[in-house]
């Protein structure tokens, strides 16, 4: 396993690949893929077991399910990053015939991705899904996926969570990131979620906290302890907070990069803000 300022490292890095792809095509969603980061490299780095190479399948290793798939840009650089494709592959980020588009997609066959996500609100029912697969097969990996709090506006969410809880999908670990903002502005001022962790206790699931999202250390720890809870008879739902923006200081704490790409002099100042640390692609 990478150390920890390996680790940090490749966050740094991740960053960066972030600014960059949308910056290039003037496109894309750099706040909530800058307030994951950290989850992301804990997830691929230290947590999942995974297998070498890629098959749609995934029998005998865990799965990841991005349901809120506009944050493409941090899964493209991790999964590049991690060798599922060459990274400077990411140079092609949105661009007309690229496997790298807005929301990740599989009709052209991108080595771990295993759904089209974008259309938010159904990651919740695929990870369900696989999850009740791999136990029909006798697989004991686990599935792990990752779920924007806004993205909990939508009904099918609670239909899903209801289902899991019920039927004791436990070999299920679903992460909420708790940013606080969606497209339209702050999620309290747009439709109030109310406490989202009790609100997954009470349709039966186990819940657990991780109170900065953006501390690599706290996240390998939250999520090493959402694994040990596996298995006894409940889902296991991760409430995270993050920071949307987090690493470039006037990206944070706003809705206003949800959707929005740097220009030269803000590409500027934000690389200058995340040194180069693995090399640029």
């Amino acid at each position: 396993m990478p150390d920890t300022q390996e680790l940090q490292n490749l966050v740094t890095q991740v960053r960066r690949d972030i600014l960059r792809m949308v910056h290039n095509v003037n496109s894309g969603h750099p706040g909530g893929s800058l307030g994951c980061t950290e989850f992301f490299v804990a997830l691929y780095n230290e947590i999942m077991e995974l297998k070498d190479g890629f098959d749609m399948d995934g029998n005998g290793e865990d799965l990841f399910f991005l349901s809120n798939g506009h944050i493409s840009p941090v899964f493209y650089s991790v999964l590049a990053r991690k060798g599922y494709f060459p990274v400077e592959e990411l140079n092609t980020f949105r661009l007309i015939n690229s496997r790298l588009q807005g929301h990740p997609t599989t009709h052209e066959g991108l080595p771990g991705v295993r759904i089209a996500s974008g259309s938010l609100g159904q990651g919740m029912s695929v990870a369900i899904g696989a999850a009740l697969a791999k136990k029909l097969n006798g697989d004991d990996h686990l599935v792990f996926s990752l779920h924007g709090d806004g993205e909990l506006q939508e009904g099918q969410n609670w239909e899903a969570i209801m289902y899991a809880g019920g039927n004791k999908v436990d070999n299920l670990i679903a992460t909420v990131d708790r940013n606080g903002q969606q497209i339209d502005g702050a999620t309290e001022e747009v439709l109030p979620l109310g406490d989202v962790s009790e609100k997954f206790r009470v349709f039966g699931w186990d819940v657990l906290e991780i109170k900065d999202g953006n501390d690599l250390e706290q996240v390998i720890a939250g999520l090493k302890e959402a694994k040990s809870r596996t298995g006894k008879g409940k889902p296991i739902c991760i409430v995270m907070t993050t920071v949307m923006g987090n690493g470039v200081d006037f990206m944070m704490h706003t809705h206003a990069w949800h959707g929005k790409a740097p220009n030269d002099e803000q590409l500027e100042n934000a690389l200058g803000q995340n040194p180069e640390t693995l090399g640029d692609y």
